[in-house]
This record gives C-alpha cells, sequence and structure tokens, in this order.
C-alpha cells in the first residue's frame, strides 16, 4: 500500500486576489518572462519598445474580475504572490497608470493598453 501525503500548504497558496488561479499563476509567469527579458542580449531588448499580453479563455473571460491583469503586471513588476502587499496590488492599473519594468538599459512600459483580453469563441 502507497500512502500519499498531502500538506495544507499543498491546497493552500497565498497570493493576491479572489481567485488564486487567475492570479499565483499569471503572476509567476510575468516575472518568469521579466527574468527572461533581463537574461536577453541588451541588444535585442533594445529593440523591444512594449508588450502586448494577450489572454486567452478563462484568463481572458474572467481576468479583470479575478485580477488576471494585475497579477501579470506585478510578476512583470518582479513581485512574488507570496510577498504581494494586497492594497498595493489593488491599485495596480488605477487611472491610466503605466510602468516601466525593472530592467537595466530598457525602456519597456506596460499598461492596461498593453493587456488584451482575447475571446475565442470554439477551439480547434
Amino acid at each position: 500500500m502507497r500512502v500519499i501525503t498531502t500538506s495544507v500548504f499543498d491546497l493552500f497558496k497565498i497570493g493576491p486576489g479572489p481567485s488564486s488561479s487567475h492570479t499565483i499563476g499569471p503572476m509567476k509567469i510575468g516575472r518568469h518572462y521579466l527574468h527572461h527579458l533581463k537574461a536577453m542580449p541588451a541588444s535585442k531588448r533594445s529593440l523591444i519598445d512594449r508588450l502586448d499580453i494577450h489572454l486567452f479563455g478563462s484568463l481572458s473571460a474572467t481576468g479583470k474580475g479575478h485580477g488576471t491583469d494585475r497579477a501579470i503586471v506585478a510578476g512583470l513588476l518582479d513581485w512574488l504572490p507570496e510577498d504581494t502587499d494586497p492594497q498595493a496590488f489593488l491599485h495596480l492599473l488605477d487611472t491610466d497608470a503605466s510602468y516601466e519594468l525593472p530592467i537595466d538599459g530598457a525602456n519597456i512600459r506596460i499598461s492596461e493598453k498593453s493587456i488584451l483580453f482575447d475571446q475565442i469563441s470554439h477551439f480547434y
């Protein structure tokens, strides 16, 4: 007989938003992409002047209500889910705010306009 142990920490994750599946994952992906940009040679990175972030499926359908857009921005700003100040998180993307990504030698700005909620009526 094999015993599978599950910790309460496997079931519950600390992070912002009403739906951790729509915030923690996107925040970690945003942060991962930030680190990918930082590792990119400066000559390539200097060619980037903006990011377009496309959300599909349930992330698109419930993204604003569940904070997915704010979570992606938080990740791109190098925030971690477990360290995020809930009040600061709630105010991300307020009133036409824009943010410069924390990358040396680059001028990449993101804003609410950077996030596109794509609606696909069917999948192939």
